[in-house]
């Protein structure tokens, strides 16, 4: 028990400042989303822009997305218990594959709608100038946002608020795309306003695919990048006392790394001794890396 309670200890948690900054800029978010999703399909409607209906379901769903990741970041930075031994870390990974997901449905949603427009373009109406007004300053409010948000996830280092602040700028992209929509349409090329909305669309689904994908080889425990691998392995061998190493696999837990490793130790030395390197090798790599935990064997070899 004495084991468990010191490796839990070694699992720092953030600190309650950051806690604070994760959870304030989801709720800048949630509060902005909201405002401009309830605008920008009022004044769609009004005017007569479906670029700028498409723009506000991705505004809509950035909304769903904001309560997503704050559910996740309150869940994620609990401690590790009896039933969790590694923590909760992973729920960041879940939320990443749910906001890929909807970001991926929203997408479809909009290139579906975009092309029945399309096949119809008699029907496409002229919109008013306060939908260009609308989209205008949705691009400046949601690219204010990412940057926000963009600042705060790379300061607390994680990867569930990167992809929520990107999922901002996809905002803003879209807005931008809108925008332009927009004023071909005002300019007397009614079209340019559904082939917009097609653009957000397809945008959307991409980047909510790619969310998806990630962090679903994250939950089926694909291994982290090769340069990580190498830098750890690095650290391993560099640990005075390794003769060698074998069996290092790595998998994600949240934005941390999950570990194991075979040590070869000299298998003349004494057990205490042997522990004594497996510890340095743990302490090393999971001060100068973003471990979690790594789990030691020891293999006795007899030195040449």
């Amino acid at each position: 028990m004495g084991n468990f309670t010191e490796e839990m200890g070694m699992e720092e948690e953030s600190t309650a400042k950051t806690k604070r900054a994760v959870n304030k800029s989801i709720w800048v978010s949630a509060f902005v989303n909201l405002c401009l999703s309830i605008c920008q399909v009022i004044i769609g409607i009004v005017s007569g822009s479906q670029g700028l209906i498409a723009d506000g379901i991705h505004s809509l769903s950035d909304l769903g997305a904001d309560f997503v990741a704050l559910v996740a970041a309150w869940k994620s930075q609990k401690k590790a218990d009896t039933h969790y031994h590694y923590g909760y870390k992973r729920y960041e990974n879940l939320a990443s594959m749910i906001l890929g997901g909807l970001l991926l449905v929203v997408g479809i949603g909009m290139v579906w709608s975009a092309v029945h427009k399309l096949q119809s373009p008699e029907s496409i109406p002229t919109v008013h100038l306060i939908a260009l007004w609308t989209a205008l300053g949705s691009l400046m409010a949601k690219e204010l946002l990412f940057r926000y948000m963009l600042a705060v996830a790379q300061k607390v280092k994680s990867s569930m608020l990167i992809a929520n602040a990107w999922h901002a700028r996809s905002d803003a992209a879209s807005s931008l795309v809108v925008s332009i929509g927009i004023i071909g349409n005002l300019a007397g090329f009614p079209i340019l306003d559904p082939i917009a909305a097609l653009i957000v669309g397809f945008g959307v689904s991409k980047m909510g695919w790619k969310f998806l994908w990630d962090a679903t080889q994250d939950l089926l425990d694909k291994s982290i990048s090769e340069d990580q691998v190498a830098a750890i392995a690095a650290e391993i061998a560099a640990t005075p006392g390794v003769i060698g190493f074998h069996q290092l696999k790595t998998r994600k837990a949240g934005d941390l790394i999950l570990a194991d490793v075979h040590l070869d130790i000299d298998g003349s030395i004494t057990v205490a001794e042997g522990h004594i390197i497996a510890k340095a090798v743990k302490a090393n790599v999971m001060s100068k890396h973003p471990v979690l935990y790594i789990m030691i064997h020891v293999d006795p070899v007899l030195k040449k």
